[in-house]
């Protein structure tokens, strides 16, 4: 099978959003703790213990992130990959520290190890360990070995790694400039989380602290050049836009535009948040967009040749902005070069949507099904299902901060006016039915409501609730019929290759029993004709589905009970 590299990179900095989400308050516990504030020790402490057990937390929120249903056996697993990875490279070599990286393959090597492995059957005597408890120790066995390669292969990547993050801190402007052009270009892509991790939590290093965020929180004086750029851009420069976008759209339709552009420009000001914003004009204005990536580079310099440091534990905002102005240098220069960038910002956008007339909100043409009723907001993730195609459409549903990231099975499916109906900023189309829909912050909970959605639908995308997927239907219950005769029971089990054959037994579609299979040579197709199967259905190398009618429920029902008698 061939390796979807994209999609992995898509999945990695999905996870990363976990781990991710846990620094604002690290920040404000730290930050407030602080002497020139409340001068509580233990507040500050509290702070502290959780950016110094960073790759720990990452080790655990990257595993929950890759895992297929988020389950914390994962979790589990990632930690105690992450611990015999470090206790391995102690023993061999002390002067190596990979830090979050060590966490992040940790987290990698867990998610893939419980995706692969979490419903595995062992014999009888091992039974014990079968399933989600195999998981921690194949990811602890697997540590150990990537641990003792590490300890060889691991100091000339850390040197690489430390001369690239050395080449950027001291290339001074150029350095930055690059930095924060790549930045806003790989949002494209989804894959500045990656560039961000290693800038903010690995390059450089101060008293133990690594990374140019944990490093401006622990007192580093020379941290906050890669964060300091992006708060004239995010506070003053993109509201801007948005004003721009807002005076040039037609007459008609400011009062339609008007609020979503206010929203978007105040989230961005207030927390830094600004794909939504970025993706009203990403492709109406690819060009534009360019300019954008330009001037944001130009922003990380110019804060740094004149001095100025800040930080965040989240993002480039007002709400950060106070937070980390105690610990800045020179941070009140924010103020006039941000309406700098407003001024700059609002005339160049206002020029471009004008003289090339872009079709930015308000510009393009009006259709009726630009915006869902208002019944219509209560079923949010039906309506979802339906404008990506519908549930059998889906593989994988998640999402980070701003994105709902999934997987389809054919994207010429996907309405995207439907979805722009929905309150998607954009959607983007990628390799190996990848595809990324910007929401905005309400993304993480758009994606529990598909889900729902799905599972309401009988079409769970992850670990599904037997007692709820095996429940008959009304008609089903009124059918009379509640449990298979011994004999019958006896025939399905030698027909699928014996108890021991089969891993899980779920009710779907209402009609259809899905099985999860050791070995589906051992499958006898005739019996299972002459029991009422109409169909046999393969999913894949370990899974198929029993196209069985009305006694499906019964069917999956008791192949289940006999699956957990049998310890399974």
């Amino acid at each position: 099978m061939r390796f979807d590299f994209m999609g992995a990179l898509q999945q990695l900095g999905r996870s990363l959003m976990l781990p991710i989400a846990v620094l604002p308050i690290a920040g404000l516990l730290l930050r407030m703790g602080q002497p020139d504030l409340l001068d509580i020790a233990f507040i500050a402490q509290a702070g502290n213990a959780i950016f110094e057990h960073l790759p720990l937390i990452f080790a655990i929120g990257v595993a929950v992130g890759i895992a297929d249903d988020s389950n914390g056996a994962a979790g589990l697993a990632g930690a105690i990959g992450y611990l015999v990875i470090t206790a391995v490279l102690e023993a061999l070599n002390p002067d190596i520290n990979m830090g979050v990286l060590a966490g992040i393959i940790a987290g990698v090597v867990a998610g893939l190890w419980y995706n692969r492995c979490k419903n595995i059957a062992l014999p009888d005597y091992l039974a014990f360990f079968a399933g989600r408890r195999f998981i921690p120790i194949v990811t602890g066995l697997t540590a150990l070995a990537l641990g003792w390669g590490l300890g060889w292969v691991w100091p000339p990547v850390q040197h690489a790694i430390d001369q690239s993050g050395q080449w950027m801190i001291d290339s001074g402007e150029l350095g930055l400039f690059v930095y924060g052009a790549l930045n806003r270009l790989l949002i494209i892509t989804g894959l500045h989380h990656v560039l961000n991790s290693l800038v903010w939590f690995v390059f450089g290093n101060y008293e133990g602290a690594t990374g140019d965020l944990h490093r401006f929180f622990a007192g580093d004086p020379n941290a906050g050049s890669f964060m300091t750029g992006f708060f004239p851009v995010m506070m003053f420069g993109l509201p801007a836009a948005a004003l721009a976008m807002y005076h040039t759209a037609a007459r008609d339709q400011r009062a339609r535009v008007g609020g979503m552009l206010f929203s978007l420009a105040l989230t961005a000001f207030l927390t830094g948040i600004t794909e939504p914003l970025e993706f009203t004009f990403i492709f109406l204005a690819p060009a534009l967009y360019a300019v954008h990536a330009v001037l944001t580079g130009v922003s990380m310099a110019l804060m740094s040749w004149l001095g100025v440091k800040l930080g965040f534990t989240f993002s480039a905002g007002l709400f950060d902005y106070l937070l980390s102005y105690g610990l800045s240098s020179r941070g009140w220069l924010l103020i006039p070069v941000g309406l700098l960038y407003a001024v700059l910002y609002y005339m160049i956008f206002r020029w471009a949507i004008v003289r090339f007339d872009l079709k930015t909100p308000g510009r393009e043409p009006v259709t009726r099904t630009a915006a869902p009723e208002e019944g219509e907001v209560q079923a949010r993730g039906p309506a979802f299902v339906t404008a990506l195609g519908g549930g059998d459409n889906l593989t994988s549903v998640g999402a980070c901060t701003t994105r709902l990231r999934l997987v389809v099975q054919d994207v010429e499916q996907i309405d995207e006016a439907a979805l722009k109906g929905l309150g998607a900023r954009g959607v983007l189309r990628l390799k190996g039915g990848h595809l990324q829909v910007v929401m905005g912050p309400i993304a993480d909970g758009v994606a529990e409501d598909i889900r729902t959605a799905l599972r309401a639908r009988g079409k769970p995308v992850e670990a599904p609730d037997i007692a709820r997927t095996m429940a008959p239907s009304a008609e089903q219950e009124r059918s009379g019929q509640s449990a298979l005769k011994d004999a019958d029971l006896s025939r399905w089990l030698e027909a699928l290759g014996g108890v021991n054959n089969l891993r899980r037994s779920e009710l779907v579609a209402l009609s259809r029993v899905r099985l999860e299979i050791s070995e589906l040579s051992r499958l006898d197709h005739d019996t299972l004709s002459s029991l009422g199967a109409a169909g046999v259905q393969r999913i894949g190398d370990h899974c198929l589905h029993l196209i069985l009618g009305e006694q499906a429920w019964i069917v999956a029902q008791q192949l289940q009970a006999e699956i957990q008698r049998d310890g399974r």
